[in-house]
């Protein structure tokens, strides 16, 4: 008979012989939901060992566990009270796919964003020593080997090594990212070892030292040092983590329950810093998963029994597949086109042109800021870098767009996939903000194309231009309108209209268009005429249809895939405000008072007012 667990305090109870059934009972309840409610599989069912010991070793939720990306704690979800909810995953209304505080106290810190766990981590074990809390309070950090060749890792760690605290590091080694992972860490990684009797001798050593008073907190550094110098001689290995005075044990098989709670025990009471690293297999307990972890990443509808994917093709392209190609297109006739992307291979389509030009893509791994000043290094000798990063991830290289593209004018084209809502990641992969974001920087074109046509021509004409960076963001899902016509240069700054009117104007940017033309067809049969203007450009404003509207002396409805505050609607106002023209308008967009959850787009759009319905009220409530 099946251990069902759904609580901490529960799993505590047992002995740890049950642990395994425990472990795999959980992955039958993942791979029974997530088969029929798809969501983030190989990454959860590798860590299904690493949780419940996690839970069985350390009094969780007062004991700190803080998630890195969160892509792994769907075990965690089942175990901490949300077993019964979890069918209502990455659905609208019900629980988030990624840890969150707001839903669990088991959940410590927001997670969905790589590399920030290390230094959440020190905050808080360094606010509990502070608070004199007692009894001591574990802060432990879960982060994946990709994840952690991020720079905010590595920023954290260095913090880590000399701040007095208690942070235990667990480095979740599957070997994967999403795609392969790259860089010279991974392949460290793949090689550090460390000998099991080594670890347990130093210990009991430390122990005993301690007892007889010879080692305190004030001299344990300079041993540390001196221990891991000589480990280094006789190993002829340097462990970069010792040589911080980070404690480092393993590499320790990560999908063995009783030997991941056995080193637990063993060094959770330690004090300083400690990194153990376990390796665990992407997919584990799932033979299809395994043997393809990056497709099994978040494989979609599948059959549980047979492990065969369930298609639910389209006659029409993703939006990052018409990039996909047509960058490759162009590059086949210019040699200066390189791309580049972080960690997202496959998930931007970057993949397409590497096929074609290995040589001309490089993938940077979890390292938006530095993938940003790395093509401004490309841009300032001659190529034309192509950046494909996702839009909320993009977020993290702001500074490097501000100070290492903009300001010296280079021409760096950004390619922001996943720009607008993006369904039921929720509010941490949304990209609500690009548009007022880049609208702060100046010299930006800033562009969203309204069909695959569109993006199809921004892009060529995006690589023509070389007076500085540009800027195209498109959505997730699939693309609208023809994705092979011939390329055709666009005027930059020039919408088009779409259709005329007399009552009311609206003007819309990006795929959004669709919905507002539904919102027409439903106005027209009530005999409301409407104007429509597909702006395609946010920067430089298109001033020719900006006077047509204005003159037309209608209310104006602006709408776009993003927050209300700093983007389109932002920029019609203050060109009417700056023109002298007193026009009624209503933005439509994102709120910016508080995050969008979770859920389809269909339920997002209109939760935003982004639905034809909505737009087709808000229309009438210009007449």
């Amino acid at each position: 008979m099946s251990i069902i667990v759904n609580s901490p305090e529960q799993l505590r109870c047992l002995k740890p012989e049950q642990l395994p059934e425990v472990c795999d009972e959980l992955r039958r309840t993942l791979i029974r939901e997530l088969s029929t409610n798809p969501g983030h599989f190989a990454s959860s069912m590798g860590a299904v060992e690493i949780t419940v010991a996690l839970h069985y070793v350390f009094n969780t939720p007062y004991d700190r566990i803080v998630w890195d990306v969160g892509h792994q704690a769907y075990a965690h979800k089942l175990l901490t009270g949300r077993r019964d909810q979890f069918s209502t995953n990455r659905k609208f209304g019900g629980l988030c796919g990624f840890p969150t505080p707001s839903e669990s106290e088991f959940d410590s810190f927001p997670a969905g964003h790589a590399s920030n766990s290390i230094s959440a981590a020190l905050g808080m074990s360094i606010a509990s020593r502070l608070k004199d809390e007692s009894p001591k309070r574990h802060i432990v950090a879960v982060i994946g080997d990709a994840s952690i060749s991020g720079g905010l890792a590595f920023e954290g760690i260095n913090n880590v090594a000399n701040t007095n605290n208690n942070v235990l590091i667990i480095l979740n080694d599957n070997e994967m990212s999403i795609d392969q992972n790259v860089g010279s860490l991974s392949r460290y990684l793949s090689r550090i070892n460390t000998s099991k009797r080594y670890n347990r001798l130093r210990f009991k050593l430390y122990r005993a030292l301690r007892a007889i008073g010879i080692v305190n907190e004030q001299s344990r550094g300079p041993i540390m040092r001196f221990t891991n110098s000589i480990k280094s001689l006789l190993s002829r290995q340097q462990n970069i983590f010792e040589g911080l005075n980070i404690r480092y044990f393993g590499p320790v098989d990560g999908n063995d329950i009783h030997k991941v709670v056995r080193v637990l025990n063993d060094i959770k009471d330690m004090d300083g810093p400690k990194l153990l690293h376990l390796r665990t297999q992407k997919g584990a307990g799932y033979e299809p998963a395994v043997n393809d972890p990056a497709n099994w990443h978040a494989p979609g509808l599948f059959n549980p029994e047979t492990g065969e994917r369930l298609s639910t093709n389209s006659s029409q392209p993703k939006w990052q597949d018409v990039f996909g190609d047509a960058i490759t297109e162009l590059a086949q006739n210019d040699p200066r086109i390189v791309g580049i992307t972080a960690a997202m291979l496959s998930g931007t389509s970057v993949a397409t042109l590497k096929n074609a030009y290995p040589e001309r893509v490089f993938d940077v791994g979890i390292s938006e800021g530095h993938a940003v000043t790395f093509a401004g290094g490309l841009a300032k000798e001659g190529l034309k870098p192509f950046v494909a990063i996702y839009s909320s991830f993009l977020q993290r290289g702001y500074d490097q767009i501000f100070h290492d593209v903009a300001l010296a004018k280079l021409p760096v084209v950004f390619c922001i996939d996943r720009a607008g809502i993006v369904g039921e990641d929720g509010a941490t992969h949304h990209g609500a903000l690009d548009l007022t974001y880049l609208r702060s920087i100046a010299g930006i074109i800033i562009s969203a194309p309204s069909s695959a046509q569109q993006l199809r021509n921004l892009l060529y004409t995006a690589s023509k231009y070389n007076d500085g960076p540009f800027a195209i963001r498109y959505p997730r899902g699939n693309s609208i309108g023809n994705h092979t016509a011939p390329f055709s240069p666009l005027q930059i700054g020039r919408g088009q209209k779409v259709c005329d009117g007399n009552q009311v104007a609206i003007l819309s940017l990006g795929p959004l268009s669709s919905n507002v033309q539904q919102a027409i067809a439903k106005l027209n049969e009530e005999n409301i005429s409407v104007a429509h203007y597909d702006m395609i450009f946010l920067r430089p404003l298109d001033e020719d249809i900006m006077n047509e509207v204005a003159e037309k002396n209608v209310g104006i409805i602006t709408v776009e895939d993003g927050i209300k505050d700093g983007g389109l609607g932002s920029a019609v106002t203050e060109w009417l405000n700056d023109h002298s023209f007193n026009r009624r308008v209503i933005r439509l967009g994102m709120c910016t008072d508080s995050f969008v959850p979770h859920g389809t787009p269909s339920e997002l759009y209109k939760l935003c007012g982004l639905d034809p319905d909505s737009i087709a009220n808000a229309a009438k409530s210009l007449i």
